[in-house]
């Protein structure tokens, strides 16, 4: 039975990476194409996306099975739990690089506004935690993993910083209200991504401590 189960929980992480991989392809890939105002790419990215709908069912349905036949527990059991979560939580984040590949697309259609707004900053921090939390789940790696959750602040400031640089570009620039506002979705997808990234982090945390984190960083996590 043993022996079983480790076989089938080997599958389920190779399945897991796989989708891992996938979605940041696409997140690189929808943030390239902002970056260089290529609607091909982001097309691309948003058809792509049922891929990575079609990966997440699968885990889904792998890890049921799992349950259903082997009735896992201790670490077995938490691995599954937290691989059931960060799981939506990398579908999700799928969905939100199809979201900035969509105003990507909006973006090349329109004439380049007088005010841009320097993205490369949270383009780069965002990469930065999607990777450090990938990082964590296939290293299985706790100090990553807390690295990724106390970096979450600093992306929602960029963000909250992007909207009060929007709102005062619409007021010098009003004719370039429209890419504008598609600059101002994509860093809410961007601080969004952060926050399925800190998921991710978490579950990591839970998975190999056993203890929910959650709010608990000034406890001395």
């Amino acid at each position: 039975m043993t022996r079983h189960l480790d076989r089938e929980i080997g599958r389920l992480k190779e399945a897991v990476l796989n989708l891992s991989a996938l979605v940041e392809e696409s997140v690189y890939r929808a943030i390239r194409a902002v970056e260089d105002g290529d609607a091909a790419l982001a097309k691309q990215v948003i058809e792509e996306d049922a891929i990575i709908d079609q990966r997440e069912v699968l885990v889904e349905e792998e890890c049921l099975k799992i349950f259903a036949l082997y009735q896992p527990v201790a670490i077995d059991l938490r691995f599954l739990v937290a691989i059931l979560k960060l799981n939506s939580d990398l579908e999700r984040i799928g969905d939100l690089a199809g979201n900035i590949a969509s105003r990507a697309k909006g973006l090349a259609g329109l004439p380049r506004p007088s005010g841009i707004i320097d993205f490369a900053p949270m383009f780069a921090a965002a990469k930065s935690m999607l990777r450090g939390s990938l990082e964590s789940l296939v290293e299985l790696d706790t100090k990553k993993a807390l690295e990724v959750i106390r970096s979450d602040e600093a992306l929602d400031e960029a963000n909250r910083a992007n909207y009060r640089e929007v709102k005062s570009l619409i007021r010098a620039y009003p004719a370039d209200l429209d890419a504008l506002l598609h600059y101002l979705s994509v860093s809410r997808y961007l601080e969004r991504i952060g926050d399925h990234c800190t998921n991710i982090a978490e579950d990591v945390l839970y998975m190999m401590e056993g203890k929910i984190v959650r709010h608990r960083l000034d406890e001395g996590w």
